[in-house]
């Protein structure tokens, strides 16, 4: 299914290095694993939640404000956005799903990055549901991280099942076709 648009780009292995690269450049992992696929953050955007004093961050009222634009940094690790140590940040993942109406997606974050206090926060891909899936992340350390773009960031875990009666697109889910930018909370 994934070779088929369910993921795309897809890569039909599990890549760790560059090889295009000399000497070869160590990624974190991407691509088809054991049970799973693990999708890259993209490049185009991240952003950072922020503190404006006398305000509380309402998802019925979500004010852009709240979240500040962070910088893409590149050097010889790869490209890569700071997390500041006890923050939130929004991102987008590079790859685009079409998820079939018989299949779930669920999405749990990447042990290298939860050993550096990094913890993703992704709801469900449901059935039918495409697009790009906005990535959260919470930075529980007290130091600042790097979070690498065009690099593994989360592992998709597919579950299986009859179609189910009322899919995302039938529903018509609101973040449905959500573009390669990070999308905020909607009412």
């Amino acid at each position: 299914m994934a070779e088929k648009g369910m993921i795309y780009p897809f890569v039909p292995s599990l890549i760790r290095e560059l090889k295009e690269q000399l000497p070869y450049s160590p990624v974190i992992s991407y691509g088809l694993s054991s049970y799973g696929y693990d999708i890259r953050l993209s490049g185009v955007e991240f952003r950072i939640f922020r503190h404006i004093p006398g305000t509380v961050v309402d998802p019925k009222k979500f004010n852009p404000q709240n979240l500040d634009s962070s910088q893409l940094h590149t050097d010889k690790s790869g490209s890569y956005f700071i997390l500041p140590a006890h923050s939130y940040g929004l991102g987008v993942a590079l790859e685009r799903l079409e998820v079939p109406d018989n299949i779930t997606v669920i999405c749990i974050g990447k042990s290298t990055y939860a050993r550096c206090g990094i913890i993703a926060n992704l709801t469900p891909a449901e059935a039918a549901w495409r697009g790009h899936l906005t990535l959260e992340f919470s930075n529980s350390s007290s130091a600042d991280c790097r979070i690498y773009a065009d690099e593994g960031v989360v592992q998709l875990l597919f579950l299986e099942g009859e179609p189910c009666a009322i899919s995302y697109e039938a529903r018509q889910g609101k973040y449905q076709d959500q573009a390669e930018v990070v999308t905020l909370a909607k009412m």
